[in-house]
């Protein structure tokens, strides 16, 4: 497995980023990031709305200039077993489906890649599950071919019985580039750091290039009785 602090030093710009997988003490952890190179990608901050939401806002109103595709809901909590993180509003979409007794990959099949040409950014969800006797991850990149507008590219991976210490990342780019060159293969398989959530949260920023990072949102599930936790760290405080 990669180093995740690696991974993320070395890059100076992996975009928008999920991380997911089992503590190396058994606990299930979630990490999902911003980065930004305009003054508009830069302009938010994370909030949680109530216990179980956590949306982006503009940190300064009076500069927001187009809110579609930055404003949204990345984490939803559905239920005690249920957890849902994305880049986009397709949060919602999954949230509405599984409601309606359908699936991840059924939500997901009728959205797309974000309509920011020429990047054509990539939608990256991740659904994990507390239902069965070990915790289960669902994730998904939704991307361009290519490049092509006119082809989506739908891949769905599943992940059951993860040993502890062991995750999965995904992120919009491969790295910086005109046009931003999109994520490429299956989830990269990375180890989870030791240590408190607040200490593996500090990490994963300090590991973020300094001048792109926004904003990051921290989650740790405990599967014994599930509760849970999230620790937030934004740019503009």
């Amino acid at each position: 497995m990669d180093n995740l602090l690696s991974l993320l030093k070395n890059n100076p710009y992996p975009g928008r980023g999920i991380v997911a997988g089992m503590s190396p003490d058994g606990l299930v952890r979630i990490a999902y990031f911003i980065m930004g190179r305009s003054m508009n990608s830069r302009n938010r901050i994370f909030v949680m709305t109530d216990e179980n939401t956590m949306e982006t806002r503009a940190y300064d109103p009076s500069r927001m200039v187009d809110p579609s595709l930055i404003i949204y809901a990345p984490f939803r909590r559905l239920d005690e077993n249920t957890y849902i993180v994305t880049n986009g509003d397709q949060t919602d979409t999954i949230r509405d489906y599984l409601l309606a007794g359908k699936t991840f990959r059924d939500a997901l099949m009728t959205r797309t890649f974000e309509p920011d040409g020429p990047n054509y950014t990539p939608r990256i969800s991740a659904l994990v599950s507390l239902e069965g006797k070990k915790p289960s991850f669902e994730l998904s990149v939704l991307k361009s071919f290519n490049g092509n507008p006119d082809v989506a590219v739908r891949n769905f991976y599943s992940y059951d019985n993860l040993p502890d210490g062991a995750g999965l990342f995904v992120h919009t780019y491969v790295t910086d580039g005109d046009p931003i060159p999109s994520f490429e293969g299956e989830p990269e398989r990375v180890v989870m750091e030791e240590g408190s959530l607040t200490e593996w949260t500090q990490k994963i920023w300090d590991n973020l290039h300094h001048d792109n990072k926004v904003s990051l949102l921290g989650l740790e599930i405990r599967p014994a009785d599930k509760t849970w936790s999230s620790h937030i760290i934004n740019r503009y405080a």
